[in-house]
């Protein structure tokens, strides 16, 4: 193979490297399609996104979609949206949506509504076609005690100028929620809620819970009202066990004051007995003192003594009289 071949050889290899090089780079296809539909954008523009890194059919698409459309949207918007972080596409389909429901949406809203993380097209659909959200069981006793137990179906729409900063569905259902204890907690009896069910869905309407939100409250219809436990009865129960418990505590309370103040009473007794036992001790002591020391003669000891006899004699005597005159009275009775 001569020289001249294989210098043509590589001129071609490099040409067809080069060729496959410049439209990997330069999307000439996407710059086909935009003129064919009749999106007028630069080739340039094009080469620009790349250098900025962003993908030409990011925007591009979009924009063909936004012209055929009929919106008035910039290659700048789009892309900037983009660089921001956004979602092109669908920003381009919630315009698109807008302008068919007749809404007023510009694109800047639109971007902002898409940055703060919500999705516009959703809003935009919930804007044309109501949702209906429906919150848990709310549990709610009325004045009689009655536990009164609803679920609310709350049909929303969306606010497009309130989507940015606005509360989210939680905050509706919470304060549908509260305005389900309040209305019921009103209530005289839960046999009036169970009547006029309507009654809480009129009130909690006429509250404009909706305010601050990102939404529009349509209705709110009750779906369910069930009848609870009597929460009265059950407090009322409560309360008498617990003061059953607290006079029991006291009871048990003087009763442990009587038997240590018993203990103590037989403590002294004891204590008593022996200062007694103490005492009579002391008797022989000073009686044989007072013979030593000739205060009292031994005679005088023998007359005391002899009266000490005498006096227990009698008692004995009393005594066994006592018990004779109770044995005869026994007798008797069983005779007749």
């Amino acid at each position: 193979m001569s020289l001249a071949t294989v210098s043509f050889l590589l001129l071609v290899i490099f040409g067809i490297v080069g060729i496959v090089v410049i439209f990997s780079f330069i999307p000439i296809g996407l710059w086909i399609s935009a003129l064919a539909a009749g999106v007028k954008i630069g080739i340039m523009t094009l080469i620009g996104m790349r250098f900025r890194r962003v993908p030409p059919a990011r925007i591009v698409s979009p924009l063909i979609k936004a012209d055929k459309a009929g919106l008035v949207v910039s290659v700048n918007q789009l892309e900037a949206h983009y660089l921001a972080g956004g979602n092109v596409d669908r920003v381009v389909d919630s315009l698109i949506a807008a302008e068919r429901a007749d809404i007023n949406l510009p694109f800047e809203r639109a971007a902002a509504i898409d940055l703060a993380g919500r999705d516009v097209l959703e809003a935009v659909q919930m804007s044309v076609n109501p949702k209906v959200i429906q919150t848990p069981w709310v549990s709610a006793v009325a004045k009689d005690g009655i536990e009164v137990k609803a679920i609310a179906r709350v049909t929303v729409r969306a606010n497009i100028d309130r989507l940015v900063g606005g509360a989210g569905e939680d905050t509706i259902l919470a304060r549908v929620g509260e305005g389900i204890v309040t209305n019921v907690g009103s209530a005289n009896s839960h046999k009036d809620v169970l009547e006029n069910p309507d009654s809480i869905s009129h009130t909690v309407l006429e509250k404009g819970l909706d305010a601050g939100t990102a939404f529009e409250i349509l209705s709110i219809d009750i779906a369910d009202v069930d009848v609870g436990r009597n929460i009265g009865a059950n407090l009322q129960t409560d309360q008498a066990e617990a003061d059953k418990q607290i006079a029991q505590a006291r009871a048990e309370e003087r009763r442990a004051m009587a038997v240590a103040r018993e203990q103590e009473m037989s403590a002294y007794v004891e204590e008593m007995r022996a200062k007694v036992v103490e005492a009579e001790s002391e008797v022989p002591r000073a009686m044989a003192e007072a013979l030593r020391q000739g205060r009292i003669g031994v005679m005088d000891y023998y007359n005391m003594q002899n009266l000490t006899a005498d006096t227990k004699m009698r008692e004995n005597i009393s005594e066994v009289g006592q018990d004779t005159e109770e044995s005869g009275y026994r007798k008797l009775s069983e005779s007749e």
